[in-house]
């Protein structure tokens, strides 16, 4: 079942991608990655006294604070995709931070005039996960950089972003307010905004296939 939304503002998402031509590239060819060396935290004696915190791109996320000064990823000056290597979890970062794990890659624009790296982050987080338990590979080169990124007018993803944030504010705000108070109807109403989030995500970010040389010829016979 669809999640209620109302019909104008589903019907200007609608029109919003009505017609939208986009050009596919490669995701390595419009982000750069970094690795984490020069920012790993060097001590695990962590304090929620301290200001810096500590990341980690699963669930858990902030790991704990640090007193370290050194080696801080900036990421309120220029936010960051913080990508696990191996298990492809992925974080938006735009506060500072140290980093506990190598296998984290740090993701960033190589333009963010031609894309949007917050709309890349949206788009990473439409791909089904491709995870097998025995799939111990690194996967940002041999597999994420190679992935085709549908990539609409600036205008466009800006919209599709400003949009995918407001839920995101919405989840997040519901989810402070059940962590506060636990009841069943905000328990409710969280479920039902993680559903129309994916949702109405997965709406502004389908786009049409890519039509690859091998399929254009075939069309072309």
């Amino acid at each position: 079942m669809k999640p209620r939304m109302n019909a104008d503002k589903h019907k200007f998402m609608e029109k919003l991608l009505d017609g939208v031509e986009v050009e596919w590239k490669s995701l390595g060819d419009v982000v750069d990655y970094e690795q984490p060396t020069k920012y790993l935290v060097k001590s695990t004696l962590y304090n929620d006294n301290y200001s810096i915190p500590v990341l980690t791109a699963g669930k858990t996320f902030i790991l704990g604070y640090t007193a370290e000064t050194d080696g801080i990823y900036e990421a309120s000056k220029n936010p960051v995709i913080i990508f696990d290597d191996f298990t492809t979890a992925n974080k938006w970062v735009d506060f500072d931070f140290k980093a506990k794990s190598s296998a984290m890659k740090m993701i960033t624009s190589k333009d963010e005039s031609l894309v949007l790296l917050k709309y890349v982050y949206y788009w990473l987080n439409t791909l089904p996960d491709e995870q097998s338990s025995n799939d111990h590979k690194r996967q940002w080169i041999s597999n994420f950089a190679n992935k085709h990124v549908p990539i609409p007018s600036l205008e466009i993803q800006s919209e599709i972003v400003r949009i995918l944030d407001i839920f995101t504010e919405l989840t997040a705000e519901l989810t402070a307010e059940l962590t506060a108070e636990l009841t069943a109807e905000l328990t409710a109403e969280l479920t039902a905004r993680q559903k129309q989030y994916e949702y109405y995500k997965d709406l502004l970010l389908s786009f049409p296939k890519e039509i690859t040389a091998d399929k254009r010829k075939t069309l072309e016979k």
